[in-house]
Formats: C-alpha cells, sequence, structure tokens
C-alpha cells in the first residue's frame, strides 16, 4: 500500500510538473559541461545546416539574422514538427531551433511562406496563419482560414496596414486577405491564377504574386484588380521579393532559376542551377538574397552588385 501510494504520488507530481511547462525557445549553439556549466560555442568554428525541408525564409535586420522555416518531417508521420532556424548572413547557424526547440504552447505543423512586419513574424501553415513575437519567439495569434477554403497557404505577405495576403496553392486556387482582426475572405481567384505561390507587397500598397503556372508576374490592386502583368524569365515561380528600388526578384522552384526584373525593362535570368529555389528573401544588410532549397535542407546565397 505504501508503494502504491508512493508511485501515486510521484505520477501526480510528474503531471503536474508537465502541464506546468510554458513556451521556450531554443538558445544559440553551445553545449553544456560534465559540470553543468552551458558554454557558448567558440567564435571560430562554424556550422551549417539544422533544416529540414526549408520552404521559405524572412530576414530581421535589426539582428541582422536570416530566419528559415522548416516543414519538419511530413504530416503523415508526425504532426506539430515544424519549426524555426535563426542562421547567420554567411549560412552558419546560430540557432538550429529557435521556435519549435519546445512543442510546449506551440502548434507549428507545416510552415512555408513567412514575413515579418512591426516585430512579428507571420507564418502560413497549412490553414492558419501563424503570429510570434520577433523578439522572444513567443506564439501570440492563430488565424484560421478554413472557413473561406483554405487548405494549403503557402506565399504570404503583410502590408503596412496589417492587411495579410496568402495565396493558397492547390485547389481552390486563391490568394486570400486576412484583416489584422482575424477575418479571411477570398481576395483573388479565377483565370489569373496558375497555382499561385509567391505573394509580395510592393512599394505602393499593391499586391504582386507569381504562379507555379506560368511566369506571370501580376501586380493587383487592395481591390483585387489586375493593374500590371510582366514576365519573369522562366516559368514554374515559387518565390517573389520586391526591393526598394521597385526591383523585383523572381525564383523558379521548376528551373532552378533566379529571375531580375527591373521596373521597365524585361526580366533577365542571374542565377541558373539551383535545386527547389524556393520562397527567397532579401538580406538587406549583406545585400544578397537567399534562396531555401526545400528537400535538399539547405540554403543558397546570391549576392547582388
Amino acid at each position: 500500500m505504501k508503494l502504491l501510494t508512493l508511485t501515486g504520488a510521484i505520477a501526480l507530481t510528474v503531471s503536474a510538473w508537465s502541464t506546468a511547462q510554458t513556451f521556450t525557445t531554443g538558445e544559440p549553439l553551445g553545449s553544456v559541461n560534465e559540470a553543468g556549466e552551458p558554454t557558448p560555442m567558440s567564435s571560430n568554428v562554424k556550422v551549417y545546416g539544422s533544416f529540414r525541408f526549408a520552404e521559405s525564409c524572412t530576414f530581421d535586420p535589426e539582428r541582422n539574422l536570416i530566419l528559415a522555416m522548416n516543414a519538419g518531417v511530413p504530416q503523415n508521420m508526425q504532426e506539430n514538427d515544424g519549426y524555426v532556424s535563426l542562421i547567420n548572413p554567411d549560412g552558419s547557424v546560430h540557432t538550429s531551433k529557435w521556435i519549435g526547440f519546445s512543442r510546449d504552447e506551440l502548434t507549428l505543423n507545416q510552415p512555408l511562406g513567412s514575413a515579418i512586419r512591426n516585430g512579428i513574424l507571420y507564418v502560413a501553415d497549412t490553414d492558419h496563419i501563424r503570429t510570434f513575437n520577433l523578439t522572444s519567439g513567443h506564439p501570440l495569434e492563430a488565424h484560421s482560414v478554413t472557413a473561406a477554403g483554405a487548405n494549403g497557404l503557402n506565399g504570404i505577405a503583410v502590408a503596412e496596414d496589417g492587411n495579410i495576403y496568402a495565396s493558397n496553392t492547390r485547389e481552390p486556387q486563391r490568394v486570400y486577405r486576412i484583416t489584422p482582426e482575424g477575418e479571411a475572405s477570398v481576395f483573388i481567384e479565377g483565370s489569373a491564377l496558375a497555382l499561385p505561390n509567391g505573394v509580395a507587397v510592393d512599394n505602393d500598397g499593391n499586391v504582386v504574386v507569381v504562379n507555379i503556372g506560368n511566369n506571370e508576374v501580376m501586380t493587383f490592386n487592395t481591390d483585387g484588380e489586375l493593374i500590371n502583368t510582366e514576365y519573369a524569365a522562366e516559368s514554374g515561380n515559387d518565390g517573389i521579393i520586391v526591393t526598394e528600388d521597385g526591383t523585383q526578384y523572381v525564383s523558379s522552384v521548376r528551373y532552378g532559376s533566379i529571375s531580375k526584373i527591373v521596373p521597365g525593362g524585361d526580366a533577365e535570368v542571374i542565377a541558373v542551377g539551383i535545386p527547389s529555389a524556393a520562397s527567397i528573401c532579401y538580406d538587406s544588410v549583406q545585400n544578397q538574397i537567399v534562396i531555401p532549397m526545400n528537400n535538399n535542407n539547405a540554403l543558397g546565397f546570391l549576392p547582388l552588385d
């Protein structure tokens, strides 16, 4: 009887301890020695990797770090396995698993597109838009887009007014608008979309969308009206970024190339042979494009002139 009572007490204590756990982020690379002392990794050591199906990235200029979205293992193997890595601008690892180090209070199933606006990280996660504090990594709000028909959110951009624009690449092929309060509605659908993927907001607040199904780079005003169409050098496009001078860079996941489109000019290919060139981001400090490469579990780096 005493043994049963002790066992029950231990089980109750463990249960209480486990339910009391709160969200934590991972620490920069380092180790704990035999004395139990945390030891940061020496600055003369570089580690590369830390990816599991890297689909998109976004850049934090305040910390000069790249945030890489990792989908993790397939959902039929394990749900809630997505995570975010912090990567230094030279490609070396800062923090292997920043968001995702602990699953307590965290749901992040299959993060694809990502964006940063006003200290918040926005992530497209299947049928939800999830937000995180950019400084602490702590989960904030989760906006469901399920009622509006979303089942495979992919590219994402956030406008200055807080409206979120996210593509649904599979059927129904759409671009959704989600208000800061979480109200989702269809922003674009119809023949203009051919497997819509990359989404960006340009310097005039318009929404730019690229398709996997063709090479069109389409600009829509905030009423959802198509106001301009340009063309990347190749089709099969995944990512789109727009820099301060209006130059557009488009990544082709099918052809492995990066197109550059200067305002008023024709597209030119500036890089080729990049396996599964997915949703790119712009590192404004080092002036380079960072290229996630999906199941190659890597990032590519393209310096700009």
